[in-house]
């Protein structure tokens, strides 16, 4: 049609913003953490998609998906995403290149819903009204007071009724630490809150079985990672020995990836990041995968990059409310939403698209590129 509006022009921003203390999980540290930011123009619309990534996904969207991008139907999004992937081809996909394709597919549906005049939840359709939330944070790095801190903010401050910590210190080799953190977060929470532990891959197989059935005494209900993800088998047999749902699948870039975990009977409940999956797009699918298998999904970090699509799906557990990226989407976004109770409410304000706007005045202190 003549009158379609097209993409007119794609822009790229890089904002690095420090932590507030040092944090570790069982297998890396950090001190900060980048967003990458896709803005994209159509006629009076602007629209934005964001990843975490580092400052090179920028680089991507300028050079390999921008000029694909433009010109393009931001209503039409699926062709679109299509084309972004096959440009992909001998670059290579997986990774930093599908973090880079994540923003913008996030940024043509926010498009989408803002020319048509709608809350994306809206757009794409509700399964829900509100999308259920888990504090996570809990770093192997924070002593027992900052660690109680945190929980009780979650627990007693937002009455979210749900925590996850970190374990599995530096590759394992402080377990009785790690037990030690989880005993003092149940003591924090009481007996009621539902208690998670993310172990980033950090254990041995073995390990892994031993820590899971001796967290069982805390109560503890999620093991994420409890080994890497990289190896199905092993997870799927830890999955067959522990009382804990073990999640994993974080990490997917592709639809084959949560495939072939999901073959591979390898979690309870699958986990998918919208700003690497290929965003809405490909979480839509990835969330179908799961459906159609019987197994839930849950939406990993970013939490108002998924607020929207994890409203949209059937079978979803709940949104990570991830403390470093709650904070930079606080600083860096006006439109955030309000975890009290436990869950957030997407679409709630009427707004447009994703509901976020670029607070430009805060968000400039931390731009670097």
């Amino acid at each position: 049609m003549r009158d379609t509006p097209v993409v007119e022009r794609v822009d790229s921003a890089v904002y690095t913003v420090p932590t507030d203390a040092p944090e570790a999980d069982g297998t890396l540290g950090w001190n900060s953490t980048t967003l990458v930011l896709v803005t994209l123009h159509c006629q009076e619309t602007t629209a934005l998609g964001y990843t975490y990534a580092p400052a090179a996904a920028a680089h991507v969207v300028d050079d390999l998906l921008a000029g694909i991008v433009t010109g393009s139907p931001p209503l039409d999004v699926p062709r679109t995403h299509e084309a972004m992937r096959r440009a992909a081809r001998n670059t290579g996909l997986p990774g930093l290149v599908a973090q880079a394709v994540a923003a913008v597919d996030i940024a043509l549906w926010d498009c989408k819903a803002r020319l048509l005049g709608l809350p994306l939840v809206h757009l794409l359709g509700a399964a829900r009204e509100t999308v259920p939330v888990y504090g996570s944070g809990g770093f192997t790095t924070y002593d027992d007071r900052r660690q109680e801190r945190q929980l009780r903010g979650w627990v007693e401050r937002d009455g979210i009724p749900r925590v996850k910590i970190k374990i599995a210190e530096s590759w394992g080799r402080c377990e009785e630490r790690d037990r030690q953190r989880v005993r003092h977060a149940r003591a924090t929470i009481g007996g009621t809150c539902e208690l998670y532990v993310d172990a980033n891959g950090g254990y041995g197989a073995k390990q892994a079985v031993r820590v899971g059935r001796a967290l069982a005494d805390e109560g503890v209900t999620w093991f994420e990672e409890p080994v890497s993800a990289d190896h199905l088998t092993t997870l799927a047999e830890i999955r067959g020995q522990v009382p804990q749902d073990v999640a994993a699948g974080e990490y997917g870039y592709t639809l084959p990836y949560f495939e072939h975990m999901l073959t591979a009977r390898a979690v309870d409940c699958l986990q998918a990041d919208v700003t690497r999956c290929g965003g809405i797009t490909g979480w839509l699918r990835a969330a179908a995968l799961a459906h159609a298998r019987g197994i839930d999904i849950s939406g990993h970090c970013a939490p108002h990059a998924h607020a929207h699509v994890a409203a949209a799906v059937p079978n979803l557990r709940h949104l990570e409310w991830f403390h470093d990226h709650v904070r930079i989407e606080r600083l860096l976004f006006d439109g955030v939403l309000d975890p009290s109770g436990g869950s957030i409410t997407p679409g709630g304000a009427g707004t447009p698209g994703l509901g976020l706007a670029l607070a430009t005045e805060r968000a400039e202190a931390y731009r670097v590129a």
